[in-house]
């Protein structure tokens, strides 16, 4: 499977990058899970309403998203790993993946500072490399989004530093995910609803 073979919702609406044959393994041994992402984010309009909000611990647009997944089955999961090194057990903790089910992982990261890519690819690569999951998968925004935050008088809340298309795709393609297939969605401007 191609990344054009996916559904036009998911065409119009994102801009769509992989990396070792993300999709492929999704549509071939995840055919469940693709379904699932394809329903959620084919179903997403970004509202006014999420822009023009005061944040708080998690944004409208994840909490939109994380809910939608979590009532098909996805989880917050945090996995307990560690290292035996001589019987001698180290621990080697990661941090929670916003969605999980049947090894794919899905992070969203909306206006987060771009560091927070770096952690999420590096928690895709360890969790592949323990064969705890298969793919990883990323929800960001694309650039061309900055024009409507400006219009609304928020540019200043989604500035350079924070997660974006173009702070995602250099470090994915220098290696970040290791091994692990990727998956990334930004959200387009085309999603943009002015009336919700």
């Amino acid at each position: 499977m191609a990344i054009s073979a996916l559904p036009e919702s998911l065409q119009s609406g994102y801009e769509i990058h992989e990396w070792r044959h993300a999709s492929a393994i999704l549509a071939l041994d995840f055919p469940d899970e693709l379904a699932d992402i394809c329903d959620v984010l084919g179903h997403f309009r970004l509202c006014k309403t999420f822009l023009t909000s005061p944040g708080g611990r998690k944004s409208q647009v994840s909490q939109g998203i994380d809910s939608a997944f979590y009532t098909k089955g996805w989880v917050e999961k945090k996995f307990d790993t560690a290292f035996v090194v001589d019987n001698t057990s180290i621990a080697s903790p990661t941090h929670a993946v916003d969605c999980y089910k049947n090894k794919v992982a899905l992070e969203i990261e909306w206006n987060n500072k771009d560091p927070f890519f770096d952690r999420d690819l590096n928690n895709f690569r360890l969790l592949f490399e323990l064969r705890v999951i298969s793919v990883g998968v990323i929800v960001t925004r694309c650039d061309s989004l900055q024009d409507i935050f400006d219009r609304l008088d928020r540019g200043s809340s989604f500035g350079a530093s924070t997660t974006h298309m173009s702070k995602l795709l250099p470090k994915v393609e220098g290696g970040g995910g290791g091994g692990c297939p990727v998956l990334v969605f930004g959200i387009k401007d085309t999603l943009y609803d002015e009336n919700c």
